[in-house]
């Protein structure tokens, strides 16, 4: 007699298994909204754009990027679907396979990029410590990285967020944020705050294309959300603690990205860091925060290659793509493909365009995964954003890319759905 597997991520979870309030669903987030590389991007809006303007970018682009990505947040938990189940429920069950695969890519690439970031970090503040000399240091770090994070995906998601995160993990990276802050505005106030307030940009970014940019962050946590926020007892809870905590982390980190190339100009965000005093303690405090992010990207990745696959169980899959991440990090010139990783993650804005017009306000979410192989118009409103995403990059940059996509397909598949 065979027994066949149980597809956990496109059914709705057990209501004994959601165990997130809206604490949780913040605490995780503002988590996950914390990295290097959301400072390094920040970095980027200087000297192209005046002090005010970049303002301006991070606030508002803070705000509309983690509103949309609570907004998603809300419709996981109301369904109880994972990202893979929404996906199938707007696109049908065929085609559905699709962007599931290209997620399950684009994650283990960001991963191993993680998993670099964490590696240089380490490698660096080990060497400002006058360790980490060897050759051989940075392969034996990156594997160090690749079995903890082994480890993490051995145990339970619920557990490791409301145990570990909640009460010790983002404490410790707050203050390693406040202290960093402190130590910057320090700088600020030493050159003199009216100067830093009205230095004009240099041009080359107008303020719509750094909204784009900002909004590049939370936008590319879309395809994840739902494999978190399903866990949540309520929906509105999933979306304000999604949105309050991505909203914070995503502005503060901005902001000081920023705050740091106006007082510290250096090509290296990280050697930027490591020159404030007590910036060797508080940039490795936020590496080990940067591990939730490898971690997120994981066990999203575990969970739709479930969905694929469901013999093996999520905690399965985890563990391999781990394994398979810390072997590309040792190998694949990570920091070189970045483009293509940028360029692989913009498929899933008009992507979420289509399931956020469709499946938003619905209260029958659910029972539309299997309920069509194939939805042509979902397809075809899809691959008209992707269009509009690469033509809007390339020949009106001024307006941004993921903005026009993303409600050029929005208000089609509003407009288009059944009801």
């Amino acid at each position: 007699m065979t027994t066949i597997a149980r597809n956990t991520a496109l059914i709705p979870l057990a209501a004994a298994d959601r165990l997130f309030g809206w604490r949780d669903h913040a605490a995780l987030w503002l988590s996950l909204g914390v990295g290097l590389l959301v400072m390094q991007v920040g970095s980027y809006l200087m000297p192209a754009l005046g002090t005010r303007e970049a303002l301006v970018a991070i606030i508002g682009g803070s705000v509309l990027g983690a509103g949309l990505l609570g907004w998603t947040a809300k419709i996981g938990c109301d369904s109880g679907l994972s990202s893979a189940g929404l996906m199938h429920a707007a696109y049908g069950s065929r085609f559905a396979r699709l962007p599931v695969m290209l997620n399950i890519v684009q994650l283990i690439g960001w991963t191993t990029f993680e998993i670099v970031v964490m590696r240089d970090g380490t490698v660096a503040i080990g060497q400002q410590a006058g360790l980490l000399t060897s050759t051989v240091a940075p392969v034996a770090v990156t594997l160090a990285w690749g079995a903890l994070l082994v480890a993490l995906l051995t145990g339970s998601m619920v557990r490791l967020v409301r145990k570990f995160i909640g009460r010790f993990g983002l404490p410790l990276v707050i203050l390693s944020l406040l202290w960093l802050s402190w130590q910057f505005l320090g700088r600020a106030h030493e050159i003199g705050w009216a100067e830093l307030w009205s230095r004009p940009g240099e041009g080359g970014m107008s303020t719509l294309s750094a909204l784009d940019l900002v909004i590049a962050m939370p936008i590319s946590w879309l395809p994840l959300v739902a494999d978190f926020s399903r866990h949540g007892r309520d929906g509105r809870s999933a979306l304000q603690g999604t949105w309050l905590g991505y909203a914070i982390a995503n502005a503060w980190c901005y902001a000081l990205g920023v705050l740091v190339a106006l007082t510290t100009p250096s090509a290296d965000l990280v050697s930027a860091l490591l020159l404030a005093q007590g910036g060797l303690i508080a940039l490795a405090l936020i590496l080990i925060d940067e591990l939730d992010n490898a971690y997120g990207d994981l066990y999203s990745g575990s969970v739709a290659g479930h969905s694929l696959l469901p013999k093996w169980n999520v905690r399965g899959w985890g563990i391999g793509l781990a394994v398979l991440c810390t072997g590309f990090a040792l190998v694949l010139p990570m920091h070189s493909l970045e483009p293509f990783l940028l360029m692989l993650s913009s498929v899933f804005v008009p992507l979420y365009g289509v399931i956020l017009g469709r499946l938003g306000g619905r209260t029958d979410v659910a029972s539309l995964v299997g309920a069509s192989r194939i939805n042509a118009g979902a397809v075809a409103i899809w691959l008209l954003g992707v269009a509009v995403f690469h033509l809007s990059s390339q020949f009106t940059p001024q307006f941004g890319a993921a903005l026009p996509a993303l409600a050029l397909t929005f208000a089609l598949a509003r407009a288009t759905r059944n009801r």
